[in-house]
């Protein structure tokens, strides 16, 4: 059987002075699943997906993602595996202002030392099949929420990392945007595209993700199956 892409192992998160973010959380998320992480605010889902990316450490226990132990990583090895393996989506969009919806989604590449051909070529390819091509040369102040949203993505997979994540990728927009993104985070997923997505928006896990689970005080408190 295959090793899941994400293993978290006795994963324990105290901060001083308060209960724990995370008490001994085990998780496993295969590749090619959609899982939805759900939960009220400071149940540990932040601070979950803060593990996953690398950007914050456990007290105690393991977090492998895609066969590297992320919990071990230096900085410096940290950063090389955000840009190598893992996407991210956030909800209020973090695009550069001062650059173009196009060199927004190279950036990516250029840190990563893409050829600049094959850079150029991918990021045409993502803002066209994403829907928002005819924008490439706008600036991200002229682009409506769900448009600067499937920008966002379009970074994101511009390295075609293995894990995509995505910090309440819908709260910071309307209705009829919100549902744009989750046909997007659907369909992307259809395609084989591994999701984990934090999310208060019950609507959109239940529209994109294979199975959610729910966190309270920092543990699985129900987990879920989603027929789509």
């Amino acid at each position: 059987m295959t090793a899941p892409l994400i293993q978290i192992r006795d994963v324990n998160k105290n901060y001083e002075g308060g209960r724990p973010a995370l008490a001994d959380l085990n998780l496993d998320v295969q590749a090619g699943e959609a899982l939805a992480v759900i939960g009220r605010s400071g149940s540990g889902k932040s601070t979950l997906l803060n593990m996953i990316a690398g950007l914050d450490k456990p007290s105690h226990g393991s977090v492998s993602v895609d066969g590297l132990r992320v919990d071990e990583m230096t900085e410096a090895a940290s950063a090389k595996y955000r840009r190598e393996r893992i996407g991210m989506v956030f909800q209020f969009f973090n695009l550069l202002d001062d650059l173009t919806v196009d060199d927004n989604v190279l950036l990516p590449a250029q840190l990563a030392g893409m050829p600049h051909g094959e850079a150029r070529r991918r990021a045409a390819e993502l803002l066209e099949s994403l829907g928002v091509a005819r924008h490439a040369r706008s600036f991200p102040g002229r682009l409506s929420g769900g448009e600067r949203q499937r920008v966002a993505v379009a970074r994101a997979l511009m390295n075609r990392p293995s894990l995509l994540l995505a910090d309440e990728p819908t709260g910071a927009l309307d209705s009829a945007s919100a549902a744009d993104v989750r046909d997007l985070l659907t369909e992307l997923n259809r395609s084989g595209q591994t999701i984990l997505l934090v999310t208060h928006d019950v609507a959109l896990a239940e529209a994109c993700a294979t199975r959610t689970i729910e966190l309270l005080d920092g543990r699985v408190h129900d987990q879920r199956m989603v027929v789509r």
